[in-house]
């Protein structure tokens, strides 16, 4: 996310009320997740075992529970509770607006594009030309659509991440403050739930198409030309890239990449990171001629049981 104008480091401190290090006059750009940041963004981190991560990381400023050295080119914020600040930050810069029309007033909808009854298109939408949004799809602020996209009934777009920190008093939530950005010629299947970015975009690229019942969670990024089945689950942070097919029931853990022109077949779970080029199966998926023959020598063994005097 980035702000509307620079901000100085001690503006920054002054919304969430922290100390800071570094010049007061260091300039802020943004906010970011660790695995989009760039230079002029805050980062937020809580746990030892990310610190360095975060400190190492393209952001230029850290939101830090601890007093460290402070890298070079670098700001600290120091707070007792950088996920609460960093969520005042997210409400500050990207709050809440109630919608009171069902096509918002400030929505940009291009040339030829058709609507069809009861849709909701909120704040900020940017819907390009020769579009078909069908009836009942609910499509939240700050969405962008590219043109000839057709997106099919009881589909959400920007929903809010499903990410929260586990407290003493229960489960806090990380607010959303992303988009969600299809390319040109995306088709969406109907009842599908494409989850925006906590700060980022959920992106999904040009001529990509989905099946119905489909979720992509929050900063996913999907390529160019990817065909997705029916019923599958892709977790927030994942990067598939172009031209990968997964068939239907497929479900995939965060933070993982799939390479170009991968194939996973149906029922498969993906707890890695997998090469481009190959066909998976299973779960944990492996090269599905690896587990085919796998399966093959299963069906084997009460045969050998048998043959060795076992009942």
């Amino acid at each position: 996310m980035k702000f509307p104008t620079t901000f100085t480091l001690r503006q920054i401190s002054d919304i969430i009320k922290t100390d800071y290090v570094g010049d007061p006059n260091f300039p802020v750009l943004g906010m970011n997740e660790i695995h989009v940041v760039k230079e002029g963004d805050i980062v937020f981190v809580d746990h030892p075992k990310y610190y360095g991560k975060a400190l190492d990381s393209k952001a230029t400023i850290i939101l830090i529970n601890k007093k460290v050295d402070c890298p070079k080119g670098k700001a600290l914020l120091i707070s007792d509770d950088p996920f609460r600040d960093f969520n005042i930050l997210s409400d500050y810069f990207r709050p809440f607006k109630p919608s009171d029309a069902t096509i918002s007033p400030s929505a940009k909808i291009g040339e030829g594009t058709i609507i069809q009854p009861n849709v909701f298109i909120g704040n900020n939408v940017v819907i390009g030309d020769n579009c078909i949004i069908h009836a009942n799809v609910s499509i939240y602020d700050n969405c962008i659509l590219g043109d000839g996209v057709t997106i099919h009934s009881g589909t959400v777009l920007g929903a809010d991440a499903f990410y929260y920190k586990n407290r003493p008093e229960g489960f806090d939530k990380l607010l959303s403050g992303g988009r969600v950005v299809l390319g040109n010629n995306v088709d969406i299947g109907a009842l599908c739930t494409i989850d925006r970015g906590v700060t980022g975009d959920t992106t999904i690229g040009e001529g990509s198409k989905l099946d119905n019942q489909v979720q992509v969670g929050h900063d996913t990024v999907i390529g160019k030309k990817c065909l997705i089945a029916s019923q599958t689950g892709i977790a927030g942070c994942v990067v598939i890239e172009d031209e990968v097919t997964l068939w239907g029931q497929v479900g995939i853990i965060s933070g993982i990449t799939i390479g170009k022109k991968a194939v996973v077949l149906a029922q498969s779970g993906i707890g890695k990171s997998l090469e481009g080029g190959k066909s998976y199966l299973g779960s944990p998926a492996e090269e599905a001629r690896i587990k085919i023959r796998q399966m093959a020598y299963l069906k084997e063994i009460p045969s050998i049981l048998k043959k060795n005097g076992n009942k």
